[in-house]
């Protein structure tokens, strides 16, 4: 028998590597689940907090989370109480396996459970029970394939991200957003016991369905954990309330979201140039700022950095589901009239080319360009006045004599060269563009104030991170965008508003239809379009009492003071009008040449073209204007000479084509081609 002792010693030796090459082997054939299953595509804001997740195939709520992203201190409450020789074992405990094995013989039930994180890890990947041996043999096997071709923290990961919380809900940090409202990276001991509670049975354990199973179950692993946290603390976690609802999942963004994920729909997550706080700030603006208003009426709100060309907040309405508003449609996007929000520009070009200074005297009366008469909102004429104080005004007739002298070509071409796509109905550019005949969206705006703001230069505004921004053509030289900007920021604020020289332009499309205010400081620039989405007409609606307010208020929500516009520039001329050079002191044009002054003098009657009927004493001659005395001309022949009074007979009975001419004291001349029959 001694003899027979090594032989049986070496026999059994075999016997065990034979056995440990066979299990081995066994492992090694393993067949492994997915393990990139699908996460839900996540939407970041500048500092990477979540604005907004979609949700997986069947609706889940799944969100990658790495022990990285996790509270330290729930990993360790999480290992302590499911598997405290986590980072030592091969994927089973044989002490854990062994000890639920005896307490169940013992017991005549099952007591607790011998699975490790890494069991319980290939039980989700593979979604199978845990009831069976043949199941638990399963995840024994694939447990110890998983630690053979993974890290342990490569393990957690897949626990974390596919732990089950109840409902749709997979992982962790899916778990505290909708439990929490937050993200996992700092819990309470209270939080962490009920979010290692829950997956244990997370459906019949969910506080929304059953409190008092939540909460037990959540006691009960603080009190097993009471050793690691300390009585003191697992008594007074006790005391902190479960939750009794989940939240909803943050949903910031939601078009400005939906458009990234258009643009990218393979990429996991979208990082944008958004700041969250003031993105959330500025929705409820937009939902509080519609109450009481139409029940039709949508809004949108844009604000930017013009130095940086960062998009920092994009509200395309007032909500997703505000049906009736049409809260789906991106108003930030959309085809819209700008009412007066052009006219800035128009006067700025004009500061350009020479034609007008903020001090020159430009005429605010009745005038036609071929069939086009434009007529000021109020249908009121105010004379000559101050061109600073017609922008201010925002008149009408000023800006449309100004766009006739620079060209609605050029305008357009300026307007595209700030970075914005106008549209023109009728393809072909008219005077009419000056006061809101043409498409543009609310970005458009935006990128056309923060040329203006950026003294002249043009500066693309981007949303997404990996975007960047250089700047753009120059369109208006500084001086002239200084004085715009100076002239703006004059404008009286909305009632209630504080007077902090805001620079911003109101403007109102015809008919009602949109309500516009676009401004902007040192730093950022705004913009407010309220209106409805389906293009019909607001009653009553104006930029100044609608929008105005809103940009006010968006301005406050950014920052507590405003940042001041830079100085002028060192050519920027400062001067009265009555130092200003003769040429600039009154708008007449490019023509004035050719043009009569407002002051020449006219015949007013008979008007150039008129066909008399000859009389036999001659024709009555009515003057205007001009200067005394006055000479009278027929056919280059003089009739009177050293005229005083401004009504005349003229001895003139011939028939036919006759030219009559005016000559006043100053050499100023008038003439009429009439007719005698």
């Amino acid at each position: 028998m001694r003899r027979a002792a090594p032989f049986l010693l070496v026999a059994a030796l075999l016997a065990g590597a034979a056995g440990r090459d066979a299990f081995d082997d066994w492992v090694d054939a393993t067949p492994l689940p997915n393990l990139l299953h699908e996460t839900s595509v996540e939407v970041r804001d500048r500092d990477g907090d979540l604005l907004r997740a979609y949700t997986v195939e069947d609706g889940l709520w799944r969100l990658g989370a790495r022990p990285d992203q996790v509270d330290p201190a729930f990993l360790d409450m999480l290992i302590a109480y499911e598997d405290k020789r986590f980072r030592s074992h091969s994927g089973v405990d044989p002490r854990a396996l062994l000890r639920a094995t005896w307490q169940a013989l013992w017991n005549g039930k099952v007591v607790s459970g011998g699975s490790t994180l890494t069991m319980q890890t290939a039980r989700l990947l593979e979604n199978s029970g845990t009831g069976r041996w043949q199941g638990k043999l399963r995840q024994l096997r694939l447990a110890v394939a998983l630690e053979r071709h993974l890290g342990k923290d490569e393990i957690l990961t897949l626990y974390l991200t596919h732990a089950p919380y109840g409902g749709n809900l997979e992982g962790i940090r899916a778990a505290t957003l909708a439990w929490f409202g937050k993200e996992p990276t700092r819990l309470t001991p209270a939080q962490s016991a009920f979010l290692i509670a829950l997956p244990q049975a997370p459906e019949t354990r969910r506080p929304d369905r059953d409190y008092p199973t939540a909460r037990a179950a959540r006691d009960r692993v603080l009190d097993r954990l009471s050793a690691i946290l300390g009585k003191d603390t697992s008594h007074s976690a006790k005391r902190d309330p479960v939750p009794r609802a989940r939240r909803p999942f943050p949903s910031l963004a939601p078009h400005m979201a939906d458009r990234a994920l258009a643009a990218a729909p393979d990429s996991p997550r979208h990082d944008l140039t958004l700041d969250r706080a003031l993105q959330t700030s500025l929705e409820t603006l937009a939902r509080t700022s519609l109450r009481g208003k139409g029940e039709r009426l949508s809004i949108a709100l844009l604000v930017a950095d013009h130095q940086t060309g960062e998009i920092l907040a994009s509200v395309g309405s007032a909500g997703l589901g505000q049906t009736h508003r049409q809260g789906f449609v991106d108003m930030t996007r959309a085809l819209r009239s700008p009412g007066s929000t052009l006219k800035p520009l128009v006067y700025a070009m004009g500061f350009d080319q020479g034609l007008i200074h903020p001090e020159t005297l430009i005429d605010d009366s009745p005038v036609a360009f071929d069939t086009y008469a434009p007529q000021n909102f109020d249908g009121q004429f105010r004379g000559e006045l101050r061109v600073a104080e017609a922008l201010r005004l925002s008149l009408n007739i000023p800006v449309v004599r100004l766009t006739d002298q620079i060209g609605p070509a050029r305008v357009m071409s300026a307007l595209r060269k700030s970075g914005a796509s106008p549209v023109i109905p009728s393809g072909k550019p008219g005077l009419a563009i000056s006061l809101g005949g043409v498409g543009v969206t609310l970005q458009d705006l935006t990128h056309l104030y923060a040329m203006l703001a950026n003294r002249g230069q043009s500066r693309p505004l981007y949303w997404r991170q990996q975007d960047t921004a250089q700047n753009g053509p120059r369109v208006l030289s500084p001086s002239a965008a200084w004085q715009v900007g100076h002239i703006l920021s004059s404008l009286a604020p909305p009632p209630g508003a504080p007077n902090a020289g805001l620079a911003y332009k109101t403007g109102t499309s015809y008919g009602h239809r949109d309500a516009w205010a676009v401004g902007y400081d040192g730093t950022h620039v705004a913009a407010v379009w309220i209106g409805r989405p389906d293009g019909t007409p607001v009653p009553g609606a104006f930029g100044g009492d609608l929008a105005a307010p809103i940009l006010f208020e968006a301005f406050q929500r950014l920052k507590p003071d405003l940042t001041p516009l830079a100085p002028p520039p060192a050519d920027t001329l400062l001067v009265g009008s009555a130092d200003l050079p003769e040429p600039l002191r009154r708008f007449r044009g490019r023509n004035a040449h050719f043009t009569a002054a407002p002051d020449a003098p006219k015949l007013a009657f008979p008007p150039d073209g008129a066909r008399l009927q000859a009389m036999g004493d001659g024709v009555t001659v009515k003057l205007r204007d001009g200067t005394a005395p006055f000479t009278l001309l027929a056919n280059g022949a003089p009739l009177a000479t050293r005229l005083y009074r401004r009504e005349i007979l003229l001895p003139l009975t011939e028939k036919g084509a006759s030219t009559l001419t005016v000559i006043d004291a100053r050499g100023r001349s008038a003439r009429s081609a009439i007719w005698i029959d």
